[in-house]
């Protein structure tokens, strides 16, 4: 790509619609401070100060392509939970449409929570559940990518192996995109 193609491009930018398909999660971080060592083993204790929250996996995907001036239309999973609150929020405030989201009852919202203390990252941990979503989940989230397909430019698949784009997700979002003509997949 030449130099002028490339600005062609980003002119065109911020008229794209782009669907971002996968595996959404909340990104959580706890600020704070270390003043002593726990009694109870030789790690630290943080007394934590500050929260922050960010979409994370595929909504940091779809928060990226907003930043960058095109409209995201973010399909995924969350359960139903604080956590999925608080990513909904999390997008909300930066202007991306949640209505893609699927809400599984038996499946908790992908968290990632890290400790940071003195600008360095003591520690993550992980809430999550990484088995493949049930069929009926799968029809809901090829049924909201089949409602926003024909106002998109693109597709993209994201992938974090949390289970959503399973191996029938992925051919079916392929085959639906595909249909509508060369370039859109």
């Amino acid at each position: 790509m030449n130099s002028a193609e490339l600005l062609a491009v980003v002119r065109n930018w911020r008229a794209k619609r782009i669907i971002v398909i996968g595996d959404v999660m909340l990104d959580e971080y706890l600020w704070g401070t270390v003043s002593r060592i726990s009694p109870e083993a030789p790690v630290p204790v943080v007394e934590i100060r500050n929260q922050t929250v960010r979409p994370g996996g595929a909504a940091n995907v779809a928060a990226n392509i907003k930043a960058l001036g095109a409209e995201p239309l973010l399909v995924g999973v969350v359960g139903s939970d604080p956590a999925a609150r608080l990513l909904r929020d999390a997008l909300k405030s930066q202007d991306i449409d949640d209505g893609g989201l699927v809400t599984d009852p038996a499946r908790p919202t992908t968290l990632k929570t890290r400790i940071i203390a003195h600008n360095q990252q003591v520690v993550r941990a992980d809430r999550e559940f990484t088995g493949p979503i049930p069929q009926a989940v799968e029809d809901e989230i090829l049924d909201r990518l089949e409602g926003l397909l024909a106002g998109a430019d693109a597709v993209i698949l994201e992938d974090y192996n949390k289970g959503v784009l399973t191996p029938r997700v992925i051919a079916e979002a392929k085959a639906r995109a595909g249909r509508r003509g060369p370039g859109s997949f």
